[in-house]
């Protein structure tokens, strides 16, 4: 019997858009023969939906929706924005979003496996192959994740673009301030950080960022060298790092310094701890 691996499971889960433990279980019985499997996983009825699984799903839709104690935020895809823009189509990413915050999956695998709520004779897996069937293309449910809601914290959620883009800020140090942390997440929206401090930057990144900078100032003599190249990295970190950038409304403050500001004007130290920033297909 062939070994099963984890490149051929994922292999047939992005042909077929079943889930990894199905596709896992359909790989062992067929030995390991990927042709075989998918084969196996038709005649187990998602013919309608593996048929369709080879297609691209570059549209989709973003939801959030949150309660007393938690966020919940989904993406799901589908192949064409005049399926993504279908009612049933919203009300399943409605429904996605319900699901993770009332089960708290672990993992994408474990929410397909789950009961859908709305319906406890279908998995979240089989409901989906249900879209697939009505929309007739193919539909996948991409990431998912649950925030908790803390003590002397706020959450901001921004929307842009009826879910094309879809930022959430967490601000440590008080309650209340959501509408300032949905402001901080119109700005992550627009200029798409990708770390929230420099000590959060990767080494392997800042290594490579400081080699650039050497190669780019070869020849100079090497008593400055160092800080010329000391400089470039502060000004890749102003570009990367949020609380480094220049804020979208006020270019003469940076970010971190909008947040102090804010934080005075409480009363309370105010600092970031948190954002995500969820683009379609990305």
């Amino acid at each position: 019997m062939a070994e099963v691996t984890a490149k051929m499971i994922k292999e047939l889960r992005d042909r077929t858009g079943v889930g990894m433990s199905k596709c896992k279980a359909a790989l062992s019985e067929a030995s390991g023969d990927m042709e075989l499997a998918i084969n196996n996983l038709r005649k187990a009825g998602m013919a309608s939906a593996v048929k369709k699984e080879g297609r691209e799903t570059k549209e989709g839709q973003i939801g959030t929706l949150e309660n007393d104690t938690a966020v919940a935020v989904a993406e799901v895809n589908a192949e064409t924005d005049f399926v993504v823009q279908n009612e049933k189509f919203g009300q399943f990413v409605h429904e996605i979003c319900e699901q993770v915050l009332e089960n708290s999956p672990a993992s994408l695998e474990e929410l397909l496996e789950e009961k859908y709520l709305k319906d406890p004779s279908l998995t979240i897996e089989q409901c989906r192959n249900l879209m697939v069937q009505s929309f007739g293309e193919n539909v996948v449910i991409r990431r998912v994740e649950k925030i908790a809601k803390e003590a002397d914290q706020s959450i901001g959620i921004y929307n842009h673009m009826n879910g094309k883009v879809v930022t959430l800020v967490i601000l440590e140090g008080a309650s209340g301030q959501e509408e300032f942390a949905r402001h901080i997440g119109m700005h992550v929206a627009a200029e798409d950080p990708e770390y929230l401090n420099p000590e959060d930057v990767p080494a392997e990144i800042k290594a490579r960022e400081e080699e650039i900078g050497r190669e780019q100032v070869k020849g100079k003599p090497e008593n400055i060298v160092d800080k010329i190249v000391e400089g470039k990295y502060r000004a890749f970190c102003d570009q990367v790092c949020l609380n480094n950038q220049k804020y979208v409304k006020d270019n003469t403050l940076s970010v971190a310094q909008v947040v102090e500001n804010q934080g005075k004007e409480i009363g309370k130290p105010l600092k970031i701890k948190r954002f995500l920033r969820w683009q379609v297909g990305q």
